[in-house]
């Protein structure tokens, strides 16, 4: 397909300046082979369709952010990047604790409705027993060669969990011609912490011609900006991020390529980063009076939290040409640990667990939770590609997933006095035990899946792109919770099918000029529920999987001269069967169950612009405007308690209706070899509101409602050569951007000192952050 491929890679290569910002970075930037590409823009290749492609080829709606970019802004988290990607919004109460949402698919249930792929590896949870949805894998992005992100339904391709989108890192593949090698170090302040440091290095080493090894590592430290009251700790929040990855690539002949890779992570995070608000205005106040702190961000504790995550990723990628296809294999194996301990004194539990281990001393005791999750996850494609064509291009396969998850949850009395651990053996009653309440939950997804895509050119302006995919997964899980004692384990097991499909034809107007429509479908799994001891006959022993029906279109342009381009695209979602909690009635009282509600839906538009009126300036617009709501409201349509508290028509948690982002780079040449740079963003949210919350409602007769804000970063930096030297403010002026808002009702009873106010935890955007950095490139 030679002559339609030279003209698409010149047709609207600023669409994808426009989003990664290529022209704003001096350093050069790899594609997707490895090859370099210059801060032109010209050449950008995405694999969104899982093969090769210009990014204008894609007829979907499509953000790439490049490494350097990410570098250079020192974008390293899902909230520090999420500003460059329309219609991308993340809630976070701890860094590796973070929601993706993309065109507000969101409805605070327990799985994830993004899909988190590195390279070709989807990480994460696919089932719905390990908290997946609040478990998004957060990658460092030092030497990622780029992010795409991928907005609508990917069920064809991508599988489950992708009802909003896919977010994938794309890591630096070895280069097999040139050592390389550099390093990087920095220190931060954030404003009300201490002072953050952190460091970072690669290299990248030929052995021989046919061999490259590439290794990296980094350690980030994160000073904490809230204090906490009830054991006086200034920055409690603090935390670490420090980890690496490795990679061989092996080519032993042209047709050939063997790549190995390891990537590990650990975040170690102390107390969250959540604080107490007032419950209306959402602004910090004392969690003991309820009264303002002029500013100070409080939260209150009794034993010390924390929150460790590790990810551990390993895979094998093989891709073999042999003739009329490409043959590729790729074997991953993945972990996730999580280990919590959050501190629960202020729960009604409280008062129990004193009257067992205190009873002449109220007041005495605390209660804190242990939270450990562990999921395991193998995953095993085939898939089949054909050459590029003129003509007809092509790609089946078979994906297979087993993946294990346990949860292991214990209440652990304390001493209020001493902040040591309570033995938690003990007698109430009639009742011996060994510990006060546990819970464990362990249970099993199995998924195979057939897929296969096909791309019709009717000619050299016009071709049409259909996919289909079959997936079935199994599920079973044990679960046991044991109170004072009593308690029996249960069973549970699902099986389903779901068929999702795509349709996309794009046609190019002109040689720079292109509009696309496409029409898809995704889903994220159902399961088993947790079935309770003397559950009625109509108990719900399992939810369905929810599904998203797309409709899109999209228009491309740029000028001949790529001084200015346009990428826009309208979308309408039609969600069905959302996943929300509902509780059914059982002689012990009601129980929370995972549950299908009914329908939602979203509608809007997604527009960036590009503008590089001289030499060394661009100016980069985006926006997005999401209409995000509920059609019914939160209940199962088999009827049941409202227990969620959504009506219908309200809208969807954590997606504000406007989003608007101004980004100017300027570069210019200080001497020769030597390259200097500014730039500015500014990025503009519009009101939001959070979880559903049917004790919120019931209180104020309103959701939580948080306001619009805007932040301003800015970046400098002289580019020596070897040497670079750059400095940059993020949250310049100091925004007091609500990033989540749940917990309500919250209150420190009198009995441990409090005085009962009802609160509400609310986590902001990091405070004015300043920052410098020293690297070095060989």
């Amino acid at each position: 397909m030679g002559d339609k491929k030279m003209k698409t890679s010149t047709l609207l290569c600023t669409a994808a300046i426009t989003v990664c910002h290529f022209a704003a970075a001096p350093a050069l930037a790899q594609d997707a082979a490895g090859a370099q590409t210059s801060g032109s823009g010209e050449e950008i290749i995405v694999t969104a369709q899982r093969r090769e492609q210009t990014l204008a080829e894609v007829p979907q709606s499509l953000s790439v952010i490049g490494g350097p970019v990410l570098e250079r802004q020192q974008a390293t988290s899902f909230l520090d990047f999420a500003s460059m990607v329309p219609g991308l919004t993340v809630t976070q109460t701890n860094p590796g604790e973070s929601r993706l949402i993309l065109r507000g698919v969101n409805t605070g249930s327990v799985g994830s409705t993004v899909a988190v792929y590195v390279d070709d590896v989807p990480f994460g949870s696919s089932g719905s027993f390990s908290n997946g949805g609040v478990l998004a894998g957060d990658f460092d992005t030092f030497d990622v060669a780029r992010i795409e992100v991928l907005r609508g339904p990917q069920g064809t391709l991508y599988g489950s969990n992708a009802l909003g989108g896919v977010l994938k890192y794309v890591t630096a593949l070895p280069n097999l011609e040139t050592f390389e090698a550099k390093a990087q170090a920095g220190l931060e302040d954030t404003k009300g912490g201490d002072l953050g440091y952190f460091g970072s290095a690669m290299v990248n080493a030929p052995l021989g011609d046919k061999v490259a090894f590439r290794v990296s590592g980094y350690y980030r430290s994160n000073p904490g900006y809230v204090d906490v009251i009830g054991r006086n700790e200034e920055g409690a929040d603090d935390n670490a991020s420090y980890g690496g990855r490795a990679s061989l690539l092996f080519q032993p002949t042209e047709t050939l390529t063997i790549r190995l890779a390891a990537q590990l992570q650990n975040i170690r995070v102390d107390s969250p980063s959540s604080f107490t608000v007032n419950p209306l205005t959402l602004k910090p106040v004392n969690p003991i009076t309820g009264g303002p702190t002029g500013g100070d961000r409080l939260r209150y504790e009794r034993t010390p939290e924390n929150n460790d995550i590790d990810y551990r990723l390993y895979s094998g990628t093989v891709d073999w040409d042999i003739g009329f296809a490409t043959l590729t294999s790729v074997t991953s194996y993945a972990e996730q640990d999580v280990r919590q301990i959050t501190d629960i004194t202020t729960n009604a539990a409280r008062g129990l667990a004193n009257l067992i281990y205190a009873p002449t001393a109220p007041g005495t005791v605390g209660l804190r939770f242990r939270n450990d999750i562990r999921l395991e996850k193998f995953t095993q494609e085939l898939r089949l590609s054909s050459p590029d064509s003129e003509t007809f291009e092509w790609q089946v396969g078979g994906y297979y997933t087993d993946e294990t998850s346990t949860l292991d949850q214990e209440f652990q009395p304390f001493s209020l006095v001493s902040g040591a651990l309570i033995p938690p053996a003990g007698s109430f009653g009639p009742f011996t035990f060994d510990r006060f309440v546990t819970a464990n939950i362990s249970a099993k997804y199995e998924e195979y899946a057939f897929f296969g895509s096909g791309t019709l050119y009717l000619g050299d302006r016009f071709g049409i792109t259909v996919g289909g995919r079959y997936s079935h997964n199994s599920q079973s899980s044990d679960q046991e919770v044991v109170q004072l004692g009593n308690g029996a384990p249960q069973s549970g097991s699902s099986s389903e099918g779901v068929f999702t499909w795509s349709v996309a034809p794009r046609f190019e107007l002109s040689d720079r000029t292109s509009i696309y429509a496409r029409v898809a479908k995704g889903y994220r799994p159902g399961g088993p529920n947790f079935l309770p001891p003397g559950a009625p006959a109509d108990f719900p022993t399992e939810f369905a999987a929810d599904t998203i029906i797309s409709y899109e279109v999209g228009f491309r342009t740029e000028t001949p001269n790529r001084t200015f381009s346009l990428d826009a695209s309208a979308f309408y979602l039609d969600w069905d069967d959302i996943l929300i909690l509902s509780t059914v009635q059982t002689p012990a009282g009601p129980v929370g169950v995972n549950s299908n509600g009914q329908r939602a839906k979203s509608q809007g538009f997604e527009a960036t612009a590009t503008m590089r009126p001289i030499d060394g300036l661009s100016v980069m617009v985006n926006a997005a405007y999401t209409d995000a709501k509920l059609v019914d409201d939160t209940v199962p349509s088999s009827g049941g308690a409202n227990l969620t508290g959504g009506l219908a028509g309200d809208q969807l948690p954590y997606s504000p209706k406007w989003q608007t982002s101004i980004s100017a780079d300027y570069d210019w040449q200080l001497s020769s070899g030597t390259t200097a740079y500014v730039g500015t963003s500014l990025r503009m949210l519009g009101d939001q509101v959070a979880g559903f919350n049917a004790a919120y409602r019931t209180a104020f007769n309103r959701r939580v409602e948080i306001d619009g804000y805007a932040v301003l970063d800015a970046r400098a930096g002289i580019d020596f050569g070897q040497f670079s030297v750059s400095v940059y403010a993020r949250n310049l002026t100091n925004s007091y951007g609500v990033v989540s808002a749940e917990g309500y009702p919250f209150a420190v009873p009198a009995e441990i000192g409090g005085q009962g106010v009802t609160l509400l935890n609310a986590t902001t955007i990091r405070p004015r952050t300043l920052g410098a950095t020293l690297g070095v490139r060989f």
